[in-house]
């Protein structure tokens, strides 16, 4: 007690045996039973009744800590995987740099893990010393040394209703802070993906990242360059579907992350009508993802991305470039840069060109081509891009109006505001001369006119 009494006079932690957690009751964690999956209950239950232990574990713990109900529940329990495939009718084992189990109920998911051990000094790594595969199975207290965050380190257990902390897990949630379990510079070198997730967390959470934890991120942070590009893209999808996508992007820049990931991000945000436009689209991802709506990653990538296209389509132009395969020239710069560093899913690539190449059809309001517009399947994604740049003052916000009122407005409204199109647009609009013969073009030229063509057919 004396020793303990000195130890909290001079600011030091008490040095617990690590095998050891704290064990926290109904009363001292204070987690609602209501806000667990019934599922994630069927699950623990089902291992512990074959013998084995189980718990809910890593980030719905946490999420459970602060009063918020998870949107995913992982189980962690000593039984191998074999073992959990015959526990359950629709288990598959998955996994190659560690085998995980994916438990099914319905549409409903639970990914259930075995305890891992200590890493081997012989597992596979790569020359930065990223580990490549390790599926060291072990006690409970190697597997939550083994976890990233000590906020993502606690362990739930529905049937006494107890939390073990074997990390001080507790205290940081209490403290608003992430500290990373171990030694920060060896953690980041084994899975360079952790810089990307302590930032993501410290933005979500709002939580303030502890001095270690944060110091060695500029310096490490060209690891993540030696990461598989899928999993550098799934971690920045989840980051920037966070609702916290804003705050995230500007913790990346202020912790040196973003080099590589977004280029030219400084640039854009630097700009005031590009700074303004990245604003106004991820405060409006960020609403729809907290009131639980959907969001597109297509059009959350053509918004980061579009001032690089809109700088390349200018200089197109300004080189003689007609505007529609200008625009596809310089989609086509933009996106081979990025498929490098973020390995862009060919679905969410074309999204962005689809909404891209729509935005010069919008300055066509008469004759056939605004209803020809209507009928794109992605022209609701389209014009909410196109009110974004209005309200960014890119274009001119009577575009906008013209197109809302256009959009919501019956048959006879629709014809008056084509017909006064009609009537305000330059002459050489409303007469355009007809193309004689086959014309060269380039193959960015062919690309916006067959994109153009299935536009108009509402493919």
């Amino acid at each position: 007690m004396i020793k303990k009494f000195i130890r909290k006079i001079l600011g030091v932690k008490d040095e617990r045996d690590p095998t050891e957690p704290v064990i926290l009751g109904p009363d001292e964690h204070g987690i609602d039973p209501k806000l667990l999956s019934s599922n994630a209950i069927r699950v623990t239950q089902t291992l512990q009744e074959a013998g084995f232990k189980a718990f809910v574990v890593g980030g719905a713990v946490r999420d459970l800590l602060l009063g918020v109900k998870p949107k995913d529940f992982d189980i962690a329990t000593d039984a191998t995987p074999e073992e959990v495939k015959k526990l359950f009718r629709r288990a598959f084992i998955i996994g190659r740099r560690f085998q995980i189990v994916h438990v099914m109920f319905g549409q409903d998911l639970l990914e259930v893990t075995t305890f891992r051990g200590r890493g081997s000094d012989n597992a596979p790594k790569d020359e930065h010393g990223r580990v490549l595969r390790d599926n060291n199975f072990g006690p409970q207290h190697e597997d939550a040394e083994r976890r990233d965050f000590t906020i993502n380190a606690m362990y739930y257990d529905p049937a006494t209703q107890t939390v073990l902390d074997y990390h001080g897990g507790i205290e940081d949630i209490r403290a608003k802070i992430l500290r990373i379990i171990g030694q920060p510079e060896a953690r980041y070198r084994e899975d360079p993906v952790r810089m990307l997730r302590v930032v993501r967390f410290a933005a979500k959470l709002q939580f303030t990242i502890e001095p270690a934890t944060r110091a060695p991120i500029p310096v490490m942070a060209p690891l993540i360059n030696n990461v598989p590009a899928a999993r550098v893209f799934d971690e920045m999808l989840k980051l920037l579907m966070s609702g916290h996508a804003l705050a995230c992007l500007k913790e990346l820049r202020s912790s040196g992350l973003h080099h590589g990931l977004l280029p030219l991000l400084d640039v854009v945000l630097e700009q005031p009508i590009g700074m303004k436009f990245v604003t106004l689209a991820l405060d409006s991802t960020d609403a729809r993802v907290r009131a639980g709506k959907g969001v597109s990653p297509g059009f959350l990538f053509a918004s980061l991305l579009w001032h690089q296209v809109l700088e390349k389509w200018n200089a197109y132009r300004a080189a003689g470039e007609a505007p529609i395969p200008a625009l596809h020239l310089a989609a086509d710069d933009v996106l081979d840069n990025q498929t490098d560093k973020l390995a862009l899913q060919r679905r969410i690539a074309t999204d962005m060109r689809d909404i891209w190449a729509m935005q010069p059809r919008f300055e066509r309001r008469n004759g056939k081509a605004p209803y020809k517009l209507l009928e794109h399947p992605r022209f609701r994604a389209g014009f909410d891009f196109l009110l974004l740049r209005c309200e960014s003052g890119e274009l001119d916000a009577e575009v906008g109006h013209w197109w809302t009122t256009f959009y919501a407005g019956d048959v006879a409204e629709r014809e008056r505001l084509v017909n006064a199109a009609r009537e305000t647009a330059p002459a050489a609009a409303k007469k355009r001369p007809r193309r004689r013969g086959p014309r060269k073009t380039g193959e960015g030229e062919a690309m916006g006119s067959a994109a153009a063509d299935q536009g108009a057919a509402g493919e």
